[in-house]
């Protein structure tokens, strides 16, 4: 089994058909024939199913593929360790945020971090913890910064608390509920959530709870911050973000906050990598680079 036949069996599974991954890779079409076919017959097992429109994967080949593209990346990391070892800042990192590390820490931590190493490609990814979980695991992310849900995570991997945090309320500017003090007037107003959890009520439900009040309405459930501030910023609808929000909101023209007297609580702020690998030399320097800028959000 060859490493080039892993990176055209993963082009013909992303790209649906030989033609595609052929062109993608600058090989002609029976190199990649050829190849698939060796590994079939070396494996002995059918990975696709071939089609008019295509191929896809059987449930033997997605199996294989999710496998090989672990393998894939991980090579891609070891490469890029050893030329940093060597003193090269080369290769890419790759980093998944929530928007409390993307609102206030990546802006400290972005000038720096290019300075030290303009020729490393970074990459980031937006979201919360468990619609990033099968990057972070395959090694597709190296590490992720944001909040956790309250179940503990498997022994793969390592959480380390960078500071507790709390929310806010937002809504749009000229919001007819704009002046109140307290949480208990908003319990007819409808909310926009992402979730921690895949579960999108775990987010509001237990903090209204905990204050006697009855279950908000969740009237739209979101993906990105995109998404929730256009929600929030167009209609009624009402939004609780981590407190870095704050800035933006002071600074932008769509958003204000309600300022209720209640403790919002949030689940803390984490950093996330695997227990099985370390982080290349220069993903461990961006990782010190949110510590420390985590050290002034603690103080806040």
């Amino acid at each position: 089994m060859k490493l080039t036949q892993l990176r055209h069996l993963i082009a013909v599974a992303e790209l649906g058909g030989l033609r595609r991954a052929a062109r993608h890779l600058g090989l002609a079409q029976p190199a990649i024939t050829r190849s698939i076919r060796d590994l079939e017959h070396e494996l002995g097992a059918t990975l696709f199913e071939r089609s008019a429109s295509g191929m896809m994967l059987t449930p033997i080949g997605k199996a294989f593929v999710r496998r090989s593209a672990a393998v894939q990346v991980e090579l891609e990391r070891a490469r890029d360790e050893v030329q940093q070892l060597k003193g090269l800042s080369t290769g890419t990192v790759s980093i998944g945020l929530s928007t409390a590390p993307h609102v206030l820490m990546l802006p400290k931590v972005l000038d720096p971090f290019r300075r030290r190493y303009p020729d490393v490609r970074l990459r980031i990814a937006e979201g919360l913890f468990p619609a990033l979980e099968a990057e972070v695991r395959d090694g597709s992310i190296d590490f992720y910064v944001g909040p956790l849900s309250e179940d503990r995570l498997a022994g793969e991997y390592v959480v380390e608390k960078l500071f507790d945090n709390h929310r806010v309320v937002l809504c749009r500017r000229g919001h007819p509920l704009a002046g109140v003090t307290t949480l208990g007037e908003l319990a007819e107003a409808r909310w926009v959530t992402t979730s921690v959890t895949t579960n999108s009520e775990a987010e509001l439900f237990p903090l209204f709870e905990r204050h006697g009040l009855p279950n908000p309405v969740i009237a739209v459930q979101a993906q990105s911050a995109l998404s929730m501030i256009t929600v929030v910023a167009s209609s009624d609808i009402l939004a609780m973000l981590p407190r870095q929000w704050l800035d933006f909101t002071r600074t932008g023209r769509l958003l204000t906050h309600i300022s209720v007297r209640e403790e919002l609580a949030a689940p803390a702020i984490c950093i996330v990598t695997r227990t099985s690998l370390p982080l290349t030399p220069v993903a461990g320097d961006l990782c010190d680079l949110f510590r420390r800028s985590a050290l002034n959000q603690a103080d806040t």
